[in-house]
């Protein structure tokens, strides 16, 4: 009985993890066409050695497959015109919470699976959003309309200091503290601190 496909099995493994390392580390969800059909490729060719191919001749042609992803890739970086002929362009599927139907027609996308994709992202109605659009490697990007978007720790900041000025305009001594959580209870400060603030239980100790 011949052993040698352990050895090849060992070595597919090895020399096919160095090679998808070098032809990058995006997922599935964030390659471009000619990522997925390089890396489907190398997939497919990788099994050929145990199943009695040359594996010497195997890898180089997975190099070769790596190396022409590198130079697409190098090219799309240095003109625009390759990158939208190769990667595709972004599409506006949504303005000012309407639906672009013409361009869902031509994308083929239905309503449907764009409601999935923003469920996905807590999108909870169309009319939110300000603008959607679809990128080449298929995910959906929004911006949410000015009303709609959540406040942000700057907004919080800008208000409580417009309610303390308010409060100093009317006489009060007492201005508005800004609530902090205690730093013995900062598990984060603690590590900058190279330090524990607070024991923990006696019997988690």
């Amino acid at each position: 009985m011949e052993w040698d496909w352990i050895w090849k099995a060992i070595l597919i493994i090895v020399v096919g993890t160095l090679i998808l390392r070098v032809a990058g580390r995006k997922s599935i969800s964030q390659m471009t066409l000619a990522q997925t059909v390089i890396m489907i490729g190398i997939g497919s060719l990788l099994i050929q050695p145990v199943a009695g191919k040359n594996i010497w001749v195997t890898f180089g042609v997975g190099a070769v497959l790596v190396l022409t992803l590198i130079v697409i890739e190098y090219s799309e970086v240095k003109m625009n015109w390759f990158e939208k002929f190769i990667t595709g362009q972004s599409v506006l599927i949504i303005s000012n919470g309407q639906l672009q139907e013409k361009n869902l027609k031509k994308l083929r996308f239905t309503v449907d699976q764009l409601e999935m994709k923003l469920r996905q992202q807590n999108v909870s109605s169309i009319t939110d959003l300000k603008s959607a659009t679809l990128e080449p490697n298929g995910q959906v990007g929004y911006e949410l309309k000015d009303d709609k978007k959540p406040a942000t720790k700057q907004d919080i900041d800008d208000l409580k200091n417009e309610l303390i000025t308010l409060k100093e305009s009317l006489g009060s001594n007492a201005g508005l503290q800004a609530s902090s959580s205690a730093s013995g209870n900062d598990i984060f400060k603690e590590v900058e601190d190279k330090g524990r603030g607070q024991n923990p239980p006696q019997q988690l100790q």
